[in-house]
């Protein structure tokens, strides 16, 4: 961001771009610069100008709601609703068949396995056209299905948020019907296109990428202090395939590189001629430390590994060129004790482990939160422009437009605007994704209280489950002056 000598100077610009002089001290310069990126929304996020406030009005679900009913909105932006019928608690998402050309979004559906008929389970994934909004079951019985991502060889892999969570493969989701009859072994009436992949990591699956190769990495959504007072919070985890993928579609689930592989737990030190872990070794160099994928939680405690604050969603930084590959991923802490949550990025460069005795992560923190902007859940990059979109989880949850670190000195975002924010009290807002043009985004309003929606109506009932809205954002732009800079971390 461009650095300006004579704060004075710089007001007199966030007035002439229109904006009001804010109330603010003589010498607050960072306050200014605050206003002048409002001020500069549209040139810096194709945003015509940002959310002024988090809504305050609480709106309850009910029959008959539009977008603007659920949702607001910064000028500019459009909400429309693709559909009231997901199945309720829906999370996260990945578009199918691919991000390119896509016909569908495939969730996750968070609720807990149960009988919810005789015979019937819960839905666990759901595929939702993008077209009609017509929603389909396709696989059942998971518990709290949360992280869910298009396999680069064109399957889809989603992953339970719960202490035992499994990892389950699924190729030709619109062609698969299944039950998970036990969660142990992954057994289902579908095995042909359904696999548990008890390779990766048992454990409370949050946020993942998954890498052309095969790579994995991903976190354990835990709390520091569970279980027990100095239990250590959760992991980040690397799965490396015994043999890697070299491109192209499988047609077969024996063919994923996630039938066979290693898992280890990221571990940052806190010296640079060796490896030296423990308190306060949150940010820096780190390495990568065996642990067995069925005790993965445990055993990355025992070994040392890291531990955060309820890692949350983690995703692939698109943008990034340099050696290897950038994640993020989102802790998010507890706003109560003035744990405003952080977004922490590392760069690995050697995902596959070539040489598995050196510190190959390079970890810092990117974004930290406040009193306003806090409790960060879901995390999306928005292609091209390499604006990762932060989504908090909380009431009047809001969504927040960061920048990528540019040309100055630090090596954090150079700042955040507020786009969206949910009226309804009792949800939260979570799945946020861009499509692959960074033009147009889906989002999930999870959990509201659905009392208001008998069975029949738009918002009721839909196969003996509670359901949540779906909504489809467009009126991001992106123009030539948005596309990123070379990028520190």
């Amino acid at each position: 961001m461009k650095t300006f000598k004579n704060p004075s100077k710089l007001l007199g610009l966030a007035i002439a771009a229109g904006m009001a002089a804010p109330v603010l001290a003589a010498n607050d310069f960072g306050a200014k610069v605050e206003h002048l990126l409002k001020a500069q929304a549209f040139k810096y996020f194709g945003i015509v100008k940002p959310l002024p406030e988090s809504a305050s009005t609480h709106v309850a679900r009910e029959p008959g709601q539009t977008a603007e009913d659920l949702i607001e909105l910064a000028p500019g932006l459009k909400g429309t609703i693709l559909t009231r019928q997901a199945g309720n608690k829906a999370d996260m998402f990945a578009f199918w068949p691919s991000k390119e050309n896509p016909t569908h979004t495939i969730w996750c559906i968070e609720g807990a396995r149960e009988e919810i008929a005789p015979g019937k389970f819960n839905p666990s994934v759901q595929a939702i056209d993008i077209n009609t909004g017509t929603v389909t079951t396709l696989v059942s019985g998971m518990s709290r299905c949360d992280g869910i991502r298009l396999t680069p060889w064109g399957t889809i892999l989603a992953t339970e948020e719960a202490t035992d969570g499994g990892a389950y493969e699924i190729l030709d989701p619109l062609g698969t019907n299944a039950t998970i009859i036990d969660r142990n072994t992954g057994a289902n009436d579908d095995p042909t296109h359904v696999v548990k992949r008890t390779n990766l990591p048992t454990m409370a699956w949050e946020g993942l990428t998954v890498l052309e190769s095969g790579v994995v990495i991903a976190g354990d959504e835990l709390r520091p202090g569970t279980g027990t007072p100095d239990k250590d919070g959760g992991a980040i985890l690397k799965f490396v395939p015994s043999v890697p993928h070299t491109g192209g579609p499988i047609q077969d689930l024996t063919e994923s590189p996630l039938a066979s592989g290693t898992v280890y737990a990221m571990q940052v030190s806190c010296r640079d001629s060796k490896q030296q872990f423990g308190q306060g070794c949150e940010v820096g160099n780190a390495a990568w430390v065996e642990v067995t994928p069925g005790n993965a939680r445990d055993d990355a405690d025992a070994v040392g590994a890291t531990g955060y604050y309820r890692p949350e969603d983690l995703h692939r930084d698109p943008t990034y060129q340099g050696p290897g590959v950038r994640f993020c991923w989102a802790n998010t802490g507890n706003e109560g004790a003035k744990n405003y949550a952080e977004v922490v990025c590392g760069v690995d460069s050697d995902p596959l482990l070539a040489d598995p005795d050196t510190r190959s992560v390079v970890v810092n923190r990117f974004i930290e939160g406040d009193e306003d902007f806090n409790s960060f859940d879901n995390l999306a990059f928005q292609p091209l422009s390499g604006n990762l979109y932060v989504i908090e989880d909380h009431s009047h949850g809001d969504i927040f437009a960061c920048l990528p670190d540019g040309a100055d000195r630090n090596i954090k975002s150079d700042g955040c605007i507020k786009i969206l924010s949910v009226r309804d009290e009792t949800a939260e807002p979570t799945g946020f994704g861009f499509s692959a043009d960074g033009k147009t985004a889906y989002l999930a309003i999870q959990h509201s209280n659905d009392s208001n929606c008998p069975p029949g109506s738009d918002c009721g009932p839909v196969d003996d489950y509670n359901t949540d809205d779906i909504i489809k954002i467009t009126g991001f732009k992106i123009h030539p002056g948005m596309l990123p800079a070379p990028q520190g971390q």
